[in-house]
């Protein structure tokens, strides 16, 4: 690579371009940059007074837009993400004297939509799950781009996205993929046409809200594998 682009020297800085990197198996180290960031904005707002109109917007315009960029490429660890929301939640109901005031309402409720009675604050693992499993939709949208075809030749160059594995020694970014791809299975429905590649009992394939696959117990008149092709006769779907 380095004979094509004619670069000889290079230095391997902490961050390129906002990023980590080098994310070894310690992500809590590496990622303790986000909370200290968070952490400077919040405990200058908390020395003013605001009214909760302006906490609720630097709540969501700032402080919890910093992580955005990361949270977009890497699963981050569940005790980052708490300690983020804890933070935020803190600048929320206030402090006296260094003391954190009750929290009336649960932080569950209060990330909830407005629409539902929530304040539509972010739940940062909820959110980081959402734009990791965003970019796995861009994958199987897109098979063209370079990223999809420089992971398909690592991860799974004989397969599919959707059936690919972790392999071995993966890279902290497709461990992140991976964990979006879970997330957006639970959604995912196939196509079926000649019905040749789906299977009945492992795969979504029943056009519904619940349960996207066949209920019934496994036995002789419902074997254990088998594709779709082979039931199209005889399956009744209500």
């Amino acid at each position: 690579m380095k004979e094509k682009v004619h670069v000889f020297n290079e230095v391997l800085t902490e961050r390129y371009l906002g990023l980590p990197s080098d994310v070894g198996r310690s992500k809590g180290g590496v990622f303790k940059y986000l909370k200290d960031r968070v952490w400077s904005k919040v405990q200058g707002w908390m020395e003013q007074s605001l009214p909760v109109g302006g906490k609720e917007v630097l709540i969501k315009a700032v402080a919890q837009a910093v992580p955005t960029y990361s949270v977009g490429c890497f699963r981050l660890p569940r005790g980052l993400c708490q300690a983020i929301n804890a933070m935020t939640r803190k600048f929320w109901w206030g402090s006296k004297d260094g003391k954190r005031k009750t929290c009336w309402v649960s932080w569950e409720k209060m990330t909830q939509p407005k629409y539902i009675g929530g304040l539509g604050f972010q739940n940062i693992e909820m959110f980081n799950l959402a734009l990791l499993a965003r970019q796995a939709w861009r994958i199987m949208q897109n098979s063209e781009s370079l990223s999809t075809k420089l992971l398909k030749a690592i991860y799974f160059p004989n397969g599919q996205f959707v059936d690919a594995d972790l392999g071995s020694k993966p890279s902290q970014i497709w461990r992140g993929i991976l964990d979006g791809r879970d997330v957006l299975k639970q959604g995912l429905i196939r196509r079926i046409g000649n019905g040749e590649n789906t299977s009945i009992w492992e795969q979504n394939w029943l056009p519904r809200d619940v349960g996207m696959r066949p209920i019934g117990a496994k036995g002789m008149h419902n074997p254990q594998t088998g594709f779709v092709c082979e039931r199209f006769n005889t399956l009744h779907v209500a």
